[in-house]
């Protein structure tokens, strides 16, 4: 999940791939609300399940956001 969750990242936020590692927060990947919003979004677009923004900024890292997006998956 982490790979995919990275090139989504990457491709849509423009942000360097090499920035995004499991440890990294959103703050560090340089998203705002408006695109932590967008990031929800394309999760339920991507994989299905719904996610919401308050859940991402909630979670924070994106090793703690994978393993909302899998416990989600895991669910449907």
């Amino acid at each position: 999940m982490f790979e995919p969750l990275k090139s989504l990242i990457a491709s849509k936020y423009q942000v360097e791939v090499d920035r995004i590692t499991p440890d990294a927060t959103l703050d560090d990947l340089g998203l705002d609300s408006l695109d932590v919003v967008e990031l929800a979004m394309a999760v339920e677009h991507e994989w299905g399940p719904k996610v919401t923004d308050d859940e991402l900024l909630e979670a924070q890292r994106l090793d703690a956001i994978i393993d909302l997006i899998e416990s989600r998956v895991a669910r449907i």
